[in-house]
């Protein structure tokens, strides 16, 4: 073998060499996470929360937008009662079922329906993952619904809380269970919520946290991903984040089925809960995915979508 053949063998060996190692360390590495968290969408209008029977034996329909008082745009409570300033009648313009309705309210009546009216929408999910590289996170693995308005909100402003987990609903066959949390608002929040997608929330994490975070890993991509033994990381009593068993039954392009196998898991909840959206799962030391649904005829039975697609869909 002639000098000039030899540099044509050994080149592409080199250059192959040295891009593996290369690809190696660009793997992504996110920090996975399991806190219970509050979080709070500060809506761009002012909805009635649910029916209400006015005196002229009118309802007014839950979901109904308030748009005006005596003729003052309403976009939040403090605008509805800073309108309601004049005494006597009260002039409500209202969009009640794609319609305009103007209501006749005397002053009482309308101080009444106040307490029936929210600007913003509350709940409580888990922590999924914040990226120590551009400090963004993402939560829940889908979107949060108003449950009066049956739709995701148009929302301003957002912002998430760590939460407690005080008590357990325990989940049944045909019946979800859920955590009952206190938000925990007099602290600095965590992070904003700038989307709210059918993947899940997204927003900047604040460092509110006053725990240390946890080690980043990397992420295991579809093709990885197999059947058996994982773990899922979540809060079910107190602000403790705690590692629980589960087998991976099914992988399916971004979508996992799994069985929780844990017996204090599953003592203790029922299996999977209303609440824990969002808990990373974990296998062989890899981020694989996020708990997103349970099965409500089968408590013990959840499915998840992997962490990889959640990142794409984030950006």
């Amino acid at each position: 073998m002639n000098r000039r053949w030899r540099q044509l063998v050994i080149l592409p060996m080199l250059i192959f060499l040295l891009v593996m190692p290369i690809q190696a360390l660009a793997a992504k590495k996110l920090i996975p996470m399991g806190e219970a968290i509050g979080i709070q969408l500060q809506l761009s209008h002012v909805f009635v929360a649910h029916d209400v029977l006015l005196a002229s034996n009118q309802w007014m329909k839950g979901g109904a937008v308030i748009e005006k008082i005596n003729d003052i745009p309403v976009k939040s409570l403090a605008d509805a009662k800073q309108a309601m300033a004049k005494e006597g009648q009260q002039k409500w313009t209202i969009n009640s079922e794609g319609k305009q309705v103007t209501l006749e309210l005397q002053n009482q009546e309308a101080e009444h329906i106040i307490s029936f009216l929210k600007d913003e929408t509350d709940g409580v999910g888990t922590l999924t993952y914040i990226d120590p590289e551009t400090k963004n996170y993402g939560a829940l693995g889908h979107q949060i619904v108003d449950s009066t308005l049956q739709e995701a909100p148009v929302f301003r402003a957002g912002s998430i809380f760590l939460a407690s987990i005080q008590q357990i609903r325990k989940s049944m066959p045909g019946q979800p269970g859920y955590k009952i949390s206190s938000i925990e608002k007099h602290q600095e929040r965590l992070g904003s919520i700038d989307k709210n997608t059918v993947y899940g929330i997204f927003g900047r994490w604040e460092e509110g946290y006053q725990q240390r975070l946890p080690k980043a890993i990397e992420i295991m991509h579809e093709k990885d991903i197999k059947t058996g033994k994982a773990e899922i990381y979540t809060a079910i009593e107190g602000k403790k984040v705690e590692t629980f068993s589960i087998e991976i039954t099914k992988v399916e392009n971004e979508r996992l089925e799994f069985i929780v196998s844990d017996e204090k898991l599953i003592e203790k909840t029922g299996g999977i809960l209303q609440g824990m959206s969002g808990s990373p799962i974990i296998q062989d030391g890899r981020f694989v995915g996020a708990v997103t649904h349970m099965f409500v005829e089968e408590p013990k039975k959840g499915a998840a979508l992997t962490v990889a697609e959640m990142l794409r869909k984030s950006s």
